[in-house]
């Protein structure tokens, strides 16, 4: 195992922290049309899409025109950003008034990409994805480099207004954008969709270049009136750095908190104990002056008992004398006796009672079947949806009757590591609290390749084995090392009790 985490470090060019831009990137693919006519390539031309769903792309309808007016002659090729293959596509819907189409293609499932549907104001920053075609006329050395994946080129820049384009609502910015990125993302720094790039403005002498994209508000109604599902969200987009560092904020606070509630009810034990102690010490003292009381009446019961048998004996009563002689000298027997076993003052507590005393209240697990509901207060938010989930746990770990998580302080984690999807899921469970997180990784596929390697081969069902657990949480750690520093997202929920 840690040879193959070495290897996987060694081979895999890690980022230092997770890039949101990046993780849209997975989904981002470059369009290329080629008209044929009598078996000979007549045309070449291409333009950018992202993936809406695993096997659909939108771009823009100007860059698959030939495509909508030829279909026998033009065929579509969607160039993924990551892997080493190329696939067919074919239009599913064309509007070319708002300069939009949706290709479907068979072949490897893409990350698909989500629109934000919040506002975005003026002055706030942008990011273009795609490949412009001035970069590729500098870099490709053949016709092959267009259909050979590789990693769209981004631009920053601000977004400065809404604008109407011949009818249509596009949004108005300075990100860096050429032909080629006709129909790639325009993103907000969450990585969200925010437009569909078009258009620019020519710069002469001197002006600045400025570039068009279709405002989401039109990208949405165009997939509506194509039937295509997609995912939005209007969540604003939080730094991750700011979310870490509310998080450990909160935990410090907790932690004093919980430190001040153990001070004090250390002290209320203490005090508690004293009181205890004292009065403990004034029930002995009581009963020690009793008894001491009881010897004294003992003892001159004893000695009248003596005298008054001396009486008797004098009178010539012997028999009487020696009984009350006899019981005379038990009483002053029994009142040395009490005397030298009289209880003393000093008192202790039970064990028992001050360890009670002074051990803080012990929070119960919570357990069994849980409705968990989303706390945005708690949460990072780029891309995800965030319905409210159900849970059902055990005490020893198990999640959902099938799951096992690994015992990590007062919490209980597991990382999982899909074969269907370029995402790590970091899921935390406290039972103390009742906080469910969700903390997610987007890598990209070669990255994923690692951490799939480091994964292994993991329960299929709970257990309670400590050999199986043991390896589990040595395979957690292998792809914790992989993962970089900081997460896309952390979704927090708090939990209760279902019912």
């Amino acid at each position: 195992m840690r040879l193959i985490v070495l290897l996987a470090l060694l081979l895999t060019p890690l980022a230092a922290r997770a890039d949101d831009i990046a993780a849209t990137a997975r989904g981002v693919v470059r369009v290329v049309t080629i008209a044929v006519v009598d078996g000979q390539v007549v045309g070449f031309g291409h333009g950018s899409g992202f993936a809406v769903a695993p096997d659909r792309i939108v771009t823009n309808a100007h860059v698959v025109e030939l495509a909508q007016r030829y279909p026998d002659n033009v065929v579509i090729g969607i160039v993924p950003s990551e892997g080493s293959r190329s696939f067919q596509g074919r239009l599913v819907a064309y509007d070319g008034r708002a300069d939009l189409a949706l290709v479907q293609f068979d072949g490897d499932a893409l990350p698909a990409a989500t629109l934000y549907t919040g506002p975005t104001g003026e002055g706030d920053a942008v990011v273009a994805l795609g490949y412009p075609g001035n970069v590729d006329l500098a870099t490709a050395r053949s016709a092959a480099d267009y259909i050979r994946p590789t990693a769209p080129v981004r631009s920053e820049g601000v977004f400065s207004a809404r604008r109407s384009l011949t009818g249509i609502e596009v949004l108005l910015h300075t990100a860096s954008i050429a032909r080629g990125n006709s129909g790639g993302p325009l993103l907000d720094r969450c990585g969200r969709v925010i437009g569909t790039n078009s258009a620019i403005t020519r710069g002469e002498e001197g002006d600045a270049s400025f570039g068009f994209a279709i405002a989401d508000t039109e990208l949405a109604g165009f997939l509506h009136r194509a039937n295509q599902p997609h995912r939005s969200i209007g969540t604003p987009c939080v730094p991750i750095e700011d979310r870490i560092r509310a998080d450990a904020e909160d935990e410090a606070r907790a932690a004093s908190a919980a430190a001040e509630s153990r001070r004090t009810a250390a002290e209320q034990a203490a005090r508690d104990r004293q009181a205890q102690l004292e009065a403990a010490r004034d029930a002995a003292t009581r009963t020690r002056e009793n008894v001491m009381a009881l010897a004294g009446l003992l003892l001159v019961a004893g000695a009248l008992a003596v005298g008054g048998a001396g009486l008797l004996e004098g009178r010539g009563r012997r028999t009487p004398a020696l009984w009350i002689a006899g019981a005379g000298a038990a009483a002053i027997v029994a009142a040395v006796v009490v005397f030298v076993l009289r209880p003393s003052a000093e008192v202790t507590l039970p064990r028992a009672a001050a360890a009670a005393a002074m051990a803080p209240a012990a929070t119960a697990l919570r357990s069994g079947h849980l409705q968990c509901t989303f706390d945005p207060a708690r949460s990072r938010v780029t891309v995800s949806a965030t319905p409210d989930v159900e849970l059902d746990w055990s005490d020893e770990g198990c999640m959902n009757r099938r799951t096992q998580y690994v015992e990590t302080g007062t919490r209980w984690e597991r990382v999982l590591a899909p074969d269907g999807e370029p995402t790590v899921s970091v899921l935390r469970f406290d039972p103390a609290t009742a906080r469910y997180d969700a903390t997610r990784y987007y890598v990209s596929a070669e990255q994923m390749t690692a951490i799939r390697a480091a994964r292994g081969t993991t329960p299929g069902a709970c257990t309670i084995r400590p050999e199986t657990l043991a390896r589990l949480a040595e395979r957690q750690s292998a792809i914790r090392a992989l993962l970089p520093s900081l997460p896309n997202e952390k979704l927090s929920y708090t939990c209760r009790v279902a019912g």
